[in-house]
């Protein structure tokens, strides 16, 4: 038979239409992964007391470091870097903690403009980010037969400026994160917690599509080969099975549940911290198990706002305590602590995604989490030897359960490398005079 197009739909009358899967008869060499790929961007701001995070040992035989320890139940899903050096960031304007956040994911300078103060010097301004992120350029590419193309999250980030935007679609195009989970919620699955009357509406539209497509479907099939006929039942069957799964009150089919939000807390207040970013990874983690999105980031506040970590029984700020000097060891050691806080609340993240099950593995097996900052460490404000953690399993495509040292390589080449492993084929990101490719050794 003729090749069919790779976006053929099954149509019907009414103007009702069902995507196809990749069938043998659409290319010679189409076949579809079992499960899609997935990839979050996980942001802390003002970096690490480096002592305290390194890990020790060789690439494969590695122990993790105090900051890194509550990660040690899934040691053999890391990659953790030292010696990357974000080079872009020391080039156009801004200062250290502007052009951090905003090239953590683009790794393209800022634009020269008027809009915002630099925070150690208000006579200076300049404008947004220069270029698209790394979370945007995968959403192109991933995120075109999801509900949302990609999903950004914050946990009281607050303010609009240059030092709170982490994704771009492009200069100046940033992206703001959605602090609320109640209004997260909503967005994700308000439509299945809406009146009543709304509800079977939405019911009723879902059966219709597949029932008028049922036509196109039959004569479709006459055309196939065996094992084509064969993609195309399982296909239908999928889609009326995720329709009669949808049609529960309370459920999206199989662990995709509706999670339970809980009674609404201020969003800001700085002692519901934990809670909002607890809200946020449940429901980052259930958008993926249910493939209403492929591609989340996760920002943990603003690069220099005044958080106050005081569940961990500190009363000064996390910005202010990353100015203290590398001899304050009362200081250093809140710091410590505080990255440990964020290690164990990735740890959580990660429990969440491998609770979800897929095939032989979990929806964390199929999923890629860059934990990256602004800067390295507090100090000096540099933007050099960054600390980088790789976790989950990208589906293989890069062997985990390694530290890897390397010897000031350009942070562009990890994010290319990035979007290698989640089968993006680009060979240069972000500005390309820092970019030399992929980094070497860590894809197999």
């Amino acid at each position: 038979m003729k090749t069919l197009n790779r976006r053929h739909f099954l149509r019907g009358a009414g103007g009702a239409a069902v995507a196809l899967p990749f069938l043998g008869a659409m290319t010679e060499t189409a076949s579809a992964a079992p499960f899609p790929k997935r990839f979050i961007a996980f942001f802390t701001g003002l970096g690490q007391v480096k002592k305290a995070w390194a890990p020790t040992g060789t690439e494969t035989d590695f122990t993790l470091s105090p900051v890194l320890m509550p990660l040690q139940k899934h040691k053999s899903r890391l990659v953790i870097m030292d010696g990357i050096d974000m080079e872009s960031a020391y080039h156009g304007p801004g200062d250290p903690h502007q052009q951090g956040i905003a090239q953590s994911l683009s790794a393209t300078e800022l634009q020269v403009g008027n809009l915002f103060p630099y925070a150690c010097d208000p006579t200076a301004m300049v404008g947004w980010g220069g270029g698209i992120s790394l979370d945007q350029r995968l959403a192109n590419q991933l995120g075109q037969t999801t509900k949302l193309p990609s999903l950004e999250l914050g946990v009281q980030v607050q303010y609009t400026n240059v030092s709170s935007r982490l994704c771009y679609k492009g200069a100046a195009q940033p992206v703001p994160p959605e602090d609320s989970p109640y209004q997260v919620f909503n967005r994700l699955f308000g439509d299945l917690t809406a009146d009543p009357t709304a509800i079977q509406r939405l019911r009723a539209q879902r059966h219709q599509v597949l029932d008028a497509v049922q036509g196109d479907a039959k004569a479709l099939a006459a055309r196939l080969g065996a094992d084509d006929r064969q993609k195309l039942d399982h296909h239908l069957e999928a889609i009326s099975s995720i329709a009669a799964r949808l049609d529960a009150p309370d459920k999206i089919g199989g662990v995709c549940a509706v999670p339970n939000v809980g009674t609404p807390r201020d969003v800001y207040a700085n002692e519901n911290y934990p809670a909002m970013g607890k809200l946020q990874m449940d429901l980052l983690a259930m958008a993926l198990a249910c493939d209403l999105t492929r591609v989340g980031s996760l920002q943990w506040t603003s690069t220099q706002a005044g958080k106050v970590f005081s569940w961990l029984g500190q009363t000064e700020t996390h910005h202010s305590l990353s100015h203290s000097t590398l001899t304050d060891s009362d200081r250093q050691s809140q710091l410590a602590a505080i990255g440990n806080w964020h290690s164990q609340q990735l740890a959580y993240l990660m429990d969440r995604l491998a609770s979800f099950p897929e095939g032989n593995g979990t929806v964390l097996d199929n999923t890629l989490i860059l934990w990256c900052t602004d800067i390295a460490q507090g100090q000096s404000h540099s933007r050099r030897d960054m600390p980088y953690v790789l976790a989950g399993g990208a589906r293989g495509e890069i062997q985990m359960g390694r530290y890897l040292r390397y010897a000031g390589d350009h942070h562009n080449n990890l994010l290319v490398s990035i979007l290698n492993a989640m089968g993006v084929p680009d060979t240069t990101f972000g500005n390309p005079a820092y970019c030399t490719g992929a980094l070497p050794k860590l894809l197999g």
